[in-house]
């Protein structure tokens, strides 16, 4: 895998799971689904935003080694919260399909990234 697309896996992660926490929050539910969060959605979601922003460290630590790896990863965190930010005011219903998309395509890359296909 090449610089640029172990770059957009982490980014792409973090996106996913910040997105997750965010719509595990009542008020960015109900903007993007109409409807208040359940309370078993709302522990996936969190659950799930947890670990893909854990995952997003990894690209970061195998590219960077662990010290500018943990570095870089919180300025990925920084871009992933920027982004569901940004289009909730506007575009509250790409918000989740997005993610979805973000998020599946950085898995397959981190599995590839992790599987040795480099």
């Amino acid at each position: 895998m090449n610089y640029a697309t172990i770059v957009l896996t982490a980014a792409a992660l973090c996106h996913a799971g910040m997105t997750a926490l965010s719509l595990a929050i009542d008020r960015h539910h109900r903007q993007v689904y109409g409807c208040d969060t359940p309370h078993r959605r709302r522990t996936r979601l969190r659950v799930a935003g947890a670990l893909l922003l854990a995952l997003g460290m990894l690209p970061c630590v195998l590219l960077w080694g662990p010290g500018a790896g943990f570095v870089a990863w919180l300025g990925m965190l920084t871009i992933g919260a920027l982004s569901p930010a940004l289009l909730l005011p506007h575009w509250p219903r790409w918000v989740a399909p997005l993610a979805a998309i973000a998020g599946t395509l950085a898995i397959a890359g981190l599995a590839k990234l992790a599987f040795g296909q480099v």
